[in-house]
């Protein structure tokens, strides 16, 4: 992780960063695939400075210790060829292919950016020491992986350029079966002004669902059940 950083911050002017990192937070939608329902979780960044740009994102694990051979795939490659299955995929972005056949129904992780072949989201050098790269359909645990724009000059990473406000970056989405309990995972980002070098950090966590969402439905159930 030091060479990712220390590549990253030789690629821009070195000045001063700016600006903060706030939280994570996730926005869910629901689709239907092949009969099978899904909870799709988009996760992004949030900053309170105009140009935040996001650098990598890494430490990241599952902190409750439970399964995380959880998640849909539907890759533009040909050991999965655009099926969605648990047992074979990617977490690279530049492999979810159509947005139509694929991007809705695929698990991925992103520095920002578009999915497709124009991304330049890289795995950093953890991937390969848990095991299989990031071309695997489970996310290792334990194991700090992390991910970074291997082209920082493009901002990527910019607040604005892939979230649903101006102060957010995407940095991932998760598919799941509806209903599922995806746990509580911790992540760490670095980030920058997206002119300077100087590199600041910010960690927090994220569940999926987020705790309301896990409120509202107990409750939903709780009412139902009253009703009957």
């Amino acid at each position: 992780m030091k060479f990712v950083l220390s590549s990253l911050a030789a690629a821009v002017v070195s000045t001063t960063a700016s600006a903060a990192f706030v939280n994570f937070y996730t926005v869910k939608t629901t689709t239907t695939h092949a009969g099978i329902a899904l909870d799709v979780y988009t996760l992004f960044a949030r900053f309170d400075g105009p140009t935040d740009t996001v650098l990598v994102a890494y430490n990241f694990n599952r902190l409750d210790g439970a399964s995380t051979n959880l998640f849909y795939h539907k890759d533009n490659a040909d050991y999965n060829d655009g099926v969605l299955m648990k047992q074979y995929g990617s977490w690279s972005p530049l492999l979810t292919g159509s947005a139509v056949n694929n991007r809705p129904f695929d698990s991925y992780l992103t520095i920002g950016g578009d999915t497709g072949s124009t991304n330049s989201t890289a795995a950093d050098p953890s991937w390969p020491i848990a095991g299989g790269g990031w071309n695997r359909a489970d996310l290792p645990n334990g194991e700090d992986i992390g991910w970074y724009n291997s082209n920082p000059p493009t901002l990527q990473g910019r607040v604005g350029s892939s979230g649903p406000a101006s102060d957010s970056v995407r940095l991932g989405r998760f598919v799941v079966d509806a209903g599922t309990y995806a746990g509580t995972w911790s992540l760490r980002v670095g980030y920058n002004n997206g002119v300077t070098t100087q590199v600041a950090f910010g960690d927090s966590t994220f569940t999926l669902p987020a705790p309301g969402a896990i409120a509202l439905a107990l409750c939903a159930f709780a009412v139902g059940r009253r009703r009957r």
